[in-house]
């Protein structure tokens, strides 16, 4: 239904603020402008939520680890609900696996500090496709999480069925850009984050391949909860054995 001022309103319900809502994006780019008027939260938080809600009803009795969180909504309810809840960003400022006084600890995700089978959830929200060794990212990850535990995580896959693309690396000290630099919005500085990959659906296969764990890609499509867009695609990889049938 167009209205003035809008170009796009809907009624529905919010699942991350639970509240009976009108969605309005003021442009055509969903992904960033289809928002909840009353949480602000856009289109893939509320993909993530949804599948964590769905897939983990029993969020609140685990150990979470964010990385990078950028304080939405959607990890707002995470901290405060949660059994056990950690929050990590890149912060080279500081001594890796310190906590800052902010309250985020200072890690590396591609080489992190946390031992063995710590977390039963890790989450991540837009962090993928700024990250220089994904492979490392998600080797270590699969390490610190508990048998039977998962990521989930948001990354937009732009390519689809086109294969993954490198961006950027970092190489002998410096960065290295293959395609013209491209940045995202970081809470942790003005300056934004580098995109470094462009994924495409292969990223499943290239993050089970490195980690073990056995992903889901789901795509969600559900204008009444306020999911409807573009590379809102939630990922998930569950850390258990393929079954022997």
């Amino acid at each position: 239904m167009a209205v003035e001022g809008f170009l796009f309103q809907h009624d529905g319900y919010c699942c991350v603020c639970e509240q009976h809502v009108v969605f309005s994006a003021d442009g055509p780019y969903f992904r960033s402008t289809l928002k909840c008027p009353s949480c602000k939260t856009v289109p893939r938080h509320r993909a993530l939520f949804l599948a964590l809600n769905r897939l983990f009803p029993n969020w609140r009795d685990l150990d979470i680890h964010e990385s990078s969180p950028g304080w939405d909504l959607v990890s707002q309810r995470i901290r405060k609900e949660t059994k056990s809840y950690t929050a990590s960003q890149w912060d080279p400022s500081v001594p890796s696996g310190s906590v800052h006084a902010k309250g985020y600890r200072a890690e590396d995700l591609q080489h992190q500090t946390f031992a063995d089978e710590v977390f039963d959830l890790v989450l991540a929200q837009d962090v993928f496709e700024h990250i220089f060794e994904p492979d490392k990212a998600i080797k270590e990850i699969a390490r610190t999480l508990t048998p039977g535990g998962a990521f989930i995580a948001t990354v937009p896959i732009v390519l689809k069925t086109q294969p993954s693309r490198r961006r950027a690396a970092f190489l002998d000290g410096e960065i290295r850009h293959y395609l013209p630099a491209e940045y995202h919005g970081n809470p942790m500085s003005a300056e934004g984050s580098l995109v470094t990959i462009d994924w495409g659906y292969d990223i499943g296969a290239y993050l089970q391949h490195h980690s073990g764990l056995s992903f889901l890609i789901l795509q969600i499509d559900n204008i009444d909860q306020g999911i409807r867009a573009d590379y809102i695609e939630v990922l998930v990889g569950i850390k258990q054995p393929i079954p022997v049938l």
